[in-house]
């Protein structure tokens, strides 16, 4: 089950006007009744994610962070869209309630969902499975999700506007560049270079899929006996995509050491001894769920998901900076931007 240890008291930066809260809900959510009360999930650093209890129920309640924002960057209207769109595909997910997009209830826009309780692996390995055997279950059941995520008929489903089909990784190149630079803090060489040969190798194949865009391990629900996933969170970056570069981050932890540092690599590990399949297997189990041949450009997705994950972790630091993160813990990403961008670069000179 979720740890009673990830929910705190609310951080002084993102308290909310409960009275307004309370008031709204039970204009306006069915069912919601009795005295509120309000925690905040330590995990996530994008938008803050709370507990809300109230007359012997729970709900999830996410919102924009506060302070000034990177364009485009926190949209809680686009991550509620997508999971009311998940939730009518079948996709797991927890069932989406409302959404407000007034700021005078709470200070920011905000929805609000199903809390759905079940076991969340924080780390890669997901070292709290029973043993190896079901270990290698949880991470079929990964992969089955990701490709019936990328299988859905995007049109049918109503989200022929949610993003751009085509040129999407020249598109996503561009518009991390222009998020990292607007978080920069000092220069790193090695993602002055990976930007550069990443603008330089866009792939000419150009799939277009649902991508969830943040999809691992640690962004799912299980149910607390078994391995059946019960819910995929966090879909704030979710668009219409090239689905391998959902693949691609969904692999970063074979390209990077276990330890503290990235605190989500596979390098070092006895992967059959923890019942975790090595890439090359859990690539083609994906591949033959989805129907695809081949797979081509790998080390340019690879490359691109560290650089774009260097980018997200800078954001991460500069508001921190700011004051304005979602988590205390931002010092470290510091060292972790520029750790992804080295191993990025350092990647693409290997390869090459």
């Amino acid at each position: 089950m979720e740890l009673k240890e990830e929910i705190t008291p609310v951080r002084e930066a993102h308290r909310l006007n409960t009275v307004a809260l309370a008031d709204f809900l039970g204009q306006h959510l069915p069912g919601f009744s009795g005295s509120l009360t309000v925690g905040q999930f330590v995990y996530g650093q994008s938008n803050p994610t709370f507990l809300l209890s109230a007359g012997g129920r729970e709900y999830v309640l996410r919102k924009k962070p506060p302070g000034k924002l990177l364009p485009s960057a926190h949209a809680v209207d686009r991550e509620f869209r997508i999971i009311k769109a998940m939730k009518a595909a079948s996709v797991p997910v927890p069932e989406p309630y409302l959404l407000c997009l007034e700021d005078s209830v709470i200070g920011t826009s905000f929805y609000v969902m199903e809390r759905v309780s079940g076991r969340i692996f924080r780390d890669p390995t997901a070292s709290r499975a029973r043993n190896p055997q079901e270990r290698a279950r949880i991470f079929e059941a990964l992969n089955e999700t990701l490709a019936k995520i990328h299988k859905l008929d995007w049109q049918t489903a109503g989200l022929a506007d949610f993003g751009k089909p085509g040129n999407y990784m020249a598109r996503q190149v561009s518009r991390w560049t222009k998020q990292y630079e607007a978080s920069q803090t000092e220069v790193l060489e090695n993602m002055d270079l990976l930007i550069r040969w990443l603008r330089e190798h866009i792939p000419a194949e150009d799939d277009t899929a649902v991508v969830h865009g943040d999809y691992r391990l640690e962004n799912t629900i299980f149910h607390p006996s078994d391995t059946r996933i019960l819910a995929v969170l966090d879909w704030e970056l979710s668009t219409l995509g090239h689905p391998l570069a959902d693949l691609a981050y969904s692999c970063l932890s074979y390209h990077l050491p276990a330890g503290e540092l990235s605190g989500y690599g596979y390098l070092g590990l006895d992967l059959q001894a923890l019942g975790i399949p090595e890439e090359a297997e859990y690539v083609r189990a994906y591949c033959r769920r989805t129907g695809r041949e081949t797979l081509s450009d790998w080390t340019f997705f690879i490359a691109f998901s560290l650089f774009r994950l260097a980018a997200i972790v800078q954001g991460v630091y500069k508001r921190g900076l700011d004051g304005n993160a979602s988590s205390d813990n931002t010092r470290r990403y510091r060292d972790y931007a520029r750790f992804l961008s080295d191993s990025g670069w350092f990647l693409v000179v290997k390869e090459s």
